[in-house]
């Protein structure tokens, strides 16, 4: 079934793509909740009025990505965490920890964009990827150190 996405989907493709998908997926996913139209003569003509829009917001927003990705990329973020013998911490270094220390430097990064495989469970330096924009990451370095006692 062809259908014309109404927003950008990282599986999918971007607002705007015609798109072939199973039409089990069409029905019971994609058009119910808005996120797609089947791809007839009065979409597509649709489309086609929508185009230099549709393409303005995705200039828009590639160009926030950008600049978020220049903002992020080399960027060092250091974690205090309690540890215990070889370096194994009390509990783990988790993306909600991260997205918080990225807001403590002005940095908006949902946790969910932030592509941590496992949670950092052990002391050291770790790279992390943080998805910035439609199929864009940038990594940042984390390093994970003990937790000075007092």
């Amino acid at each position: 079934m062809e259908l014309i996405l109404k927003k950008t989907m990282e599986t999918l493709g971007e607002e705007g793509e015609i798109v072939k998908v199973k039409s089990g997926y069409a029905r019971n996913y994609l058009i119910p909740k808005k996120m797609a139209v089947i791809a007839n003569k009065a979409n597509l003509a649709q489309l086609e009025q929508e185009k230099a829009a549709i393409e303005a917001r995705r200039e828009k927003q590639k160009q926030e990505s950008d600049s978020l990705s220049k903002k992020i990329s080399g960027t060092v973020i250091t974690i205090e965490h309690r540890a215990g013998e070889e370096d194994k911490l009390f509990g783990s270094v988790t993306s909600a920890d991260i997205s918080e220390k990225l807001a403590e430097m002005d940095i908006q990064a949902d946790k969910k964009s932030i592509l941590l495989t496992e949670p950092i469970k052990t002391l050291g330096e770790f790279i992390v990827p943080i998805k910035v924009g439609y199929q864009m990451t940038s990594e940042i370095t984390i390093q994970v150190v003990p937790l000075e006692a007092e």
